[in-house]
């Protein structure tokens, strides 16, 4: 992370949205983060720490908000990028994994040939809420045969115990909402 960034000064930079997508739910905007280049270099700093001597081969980004924390975090430890889509949304052979909502299911994609036995895969998101998007993305990179070495994600919202459905697999959260 670069000196004088904290994670109380990011959390600065991530703004509260009430009532949206819908009444009740307080949604995490991280544009202003976005916007702010020294805000956002110390998030990439802080997502890219604890994963730099582990060998990662590949960052699989998790659509959309993964997609613009993967690609430099990727850059910055020197593995390729991998997309993981929603539904429709990728041109080539995929695998998938369907996944609960509180309101139904849903389904994420990734090409077939992404990911093989001999990568070690960081997965990326923006936010770790009930987990069910981080658990079914774990498991499509272990239905292709590589291996998660863990998962990195700028916001957790830690009193919706997402982490209790990744299976003890590693998360490394930037700022923290909730219990500890």
């Amino acid at each position: 992370m670069l000196p004088g960034m904290s994670d109380l000064d990011l959390e600065a930079h991530i703004r509260d949205i009430p009532d949206w997508p819908e009444p009740g739910i307080v949604f995490k905007d991280i544009t202003p983060l976005l916007a702010d280049p020294t805000a956002f270099r110390g998030a990439i700093d802080a997502m890219v720490g604890p994963f730099v001597d582990r060998g990662i081969t590949k960052v699989v980004g998790i659509e959309a908000r993964g997609f613009i924390l993967g690609a430099p975090v990727a850059d910055r430890l020197g593995a390729g990028f991998v997309p993981i889509r929603k539904a429709g949304k990728l041109p080539h052979d995929i695998h998938h994994q369907e996944y609960e909502l509180e309101y139904g299911t849903d389904r994420i994609e990734v090409h077939s040939d992404a990911v093989g036995s001999t990568d070690t895969v960081l997965i990326v998101d923006d936010v770790l809420a009930t987990g069910g998007t981080a658990a079914a993305a774990i498991r499509l990179i272990d239905a292709l045969g590589a291996s998660v070495a863990g998962l990195a994600v700028l916001v957790e919202l830690a009193f919706l115990d997402g982490r209790s459905k990744l299976n003890g697999a590693g998360v490394h959260t930037v700022v923290h909402y909730g219990p500890t």
